[in-house]
């Protein structure tokens, strides 16, 4: 049976890696192989440097080989990947990938290309507040990348005009849009909305939502439905409707787990409610489209291209 893939795109820091460890944890690292787009630049830090130009950018990327190779582990066959080290800015010698059950790929651009959008099972875009973002991004690339604040600050105004033109366009095309934010919980508590279009088949959560005094939220708008989970929601509240999507989910029930919304902050493990809620509803469609496809089906999907939008 064919790979399940889950595409997570988003600007850089935007909480890929952080929402993506989770699920690896869940689904266990010998079912899931793992593809960081960032490998893919054309260009070393240096020549970036040189050629004045960003890695958000199209022409600093192998977009064609990127594609090539998604197609090959849909199909469920090996491949050679690119190596980027971002502690440095070099690249490494390429590795061996052989696919396993699911794929997860995240990184800039993703979604830029419909060859590369046609072989994603789920697509997931981050849309975190771009104040936000831009704090998560000062304080990885300082403490963990080699870079100044002021070395940052001026990349994120440098990178700002691809940002619009390249990244964030891409949000048309996911099935699931989550903006993570800071609320009444405060920073390691943070609020988040799921925006769920009807490319994909969600879960109905309608039955334990209430009228929000549960903590949680949802409204209907056009195509989607627009889930908000506090940040501060009570653990029996989140079990509550986590028991919800369990239910859906009984085939699955050895992948139930206490590591769902696990993350660490400063080496030490915390537990956020809402994004265990986010990590759930990304694994109840991951499990699905693996059903489906068992059952014969080419997955879930039931989307068409979205409109190209006119000036």
């Amino acid at each position: 049976m064919r790979p399940i893939i889950l595409g997570v795109v988003g600007d850089s820091a935007a909480g890929k890696t952080t929402l993506t460890r989770g699920l690896v944890r869940i689904l266990g690292e010998d079912q899931v192989t793992a593809v960081a787009t960032d490998d893919y630049h054309r260009y070393d830090r240096k020549q970036r440097a040189e050629h004045r130009i960003t890695p958000l950018h199209p022409e600093c990327n192998y977009l064609d080989i990127m594609s090539q190779h998604l197609a090959l582990l849909r199909r469920g066959e090996a491949i050679l990947k690119p190596v980027y080290v971002h502690s440095d800015g070099s690249f490494g010698p390429p590795v061996y990938v052989d696919p396993k059950p699911f794929t997860i790929v995240e990184g800039l651009l993703g979604y830029h290309t419909q060859e590369m959008r046609d072989c994603y099972d789920v697509r997931v875009y981050l849309a975190p507040p771009e104040e936000m973002r831009r704090r998560w991004k000062v304080r990885r690339d300082t403490s963990r990348r080699g870079y100044t604040t002021d070395a940052v600050l001026a990349d994120l105004d440098r990178r700002e005009p691809d940002s619009a033109q390249f990244i964030r366009p891409q949000e048309r095309y996911a099935d699931v849009v989550i903006s993570f934010r800071e609320g009444a919980g405060g920073p390691n508590q943070l609020d988040a909305e799921i925006r769920l279009r009807d490319s994909l088949p969600h879960p109905d959560l309608a039955p334990v939502i209430g009228d929000g005094d549960r903590g949680i939220t949802m409204t209907e708008r056009d195509s989607e439905v627009v889930v908000n989970i506090a940040g501060e929601i009570e653990h029996d509240q989140a079990v509550e409707i986590e028991e919800v999507v369990w239910e859906k989910l009984h085939f699955a029930s050895h992948l139930r787990s206490e590591r769902l919304g696990q993350f660490t902050v400063a080496n030490e493990l915390q537990r956020s409610e809402s994004l265990a809620l986010v990590q759930l509803l990304i694994l109840f469609h991951l499990v699905t489209a693996k059903a489906s496809v068992a059952l014969g089906s080419e997955g879930a999907r039931r989307d068409a291209e979205p409109a190209e939008a006119t000036s």
